[in-house]
């Protein structure tokens, strides 16, 4: 199985919705186009622009839970990858067609997974299965099914 894009997500405001969508626009000043977390607020070091988790380990944190009928999305991340190991290194950078995203921390689970679920949150903390912070490095458009690879930082 080839690395890829199977989920893109976006909430235009806190606490919002999740929108699934099929396509995206990643710009340096907004991240994914429509969501909210991803402005670049003027003197801000961008960490959380971008956030990504792994199918991989979402099922793993499912099966844990014994909830598979959870979506991916209550997650409330951006976007869900499929067959790559997620980098945990600061600066290691993500490629997505002309789309770079740069690694900056740990998408740590919040109390309102709990809300999702009973356990939830705790399923999710450890070995980053909660997933990553990313900055836009370059900007551009991607689609379900794209692929991603891993790049060394510059």
């Amino acid at each position: 199985m080839s690395a890829r894009i199977v989920g893109i997500a976006r909430h235009a405001r806190p606490r919002g919705p999740v929108e699934c969508i099929e396509s995206a626009e990643v710009t340096l000043e907004a991240g994914i186009r429509g969501d909210f977390r991803g402005a670049a607020r003027p003197g801000s070091k961008r960490k959380r622009q971008i956030t990504m988790m792994a199918a991989e380990d979402w099922a793993a944190a499912m099966a844990e839970l014994g909830h598979p009928a959870i979506d991916w999305s209550d997650r409330r991340v951006n976007l869900l990858t499929q067959g790559i190991p997620l980098p945990r290194e600061q600066g290691l950078r993500l490629r997505i067609g002309d789309i770079i995203l740069e690694v900056t921390g740990e998408c740590d689970p919040c109390p309102r997974m709990e809300e999702v679920a009973a356990g939830l949150r705790a399923v999710l903390t450890p070995d980053w299965r909660g997933g990553r912070l990313m900055r836009v490095i370059a900007g551009g458009h991607m689609t379900i099914g794209d692929p991603i690879t891993i790049e060394e930082s510059e």
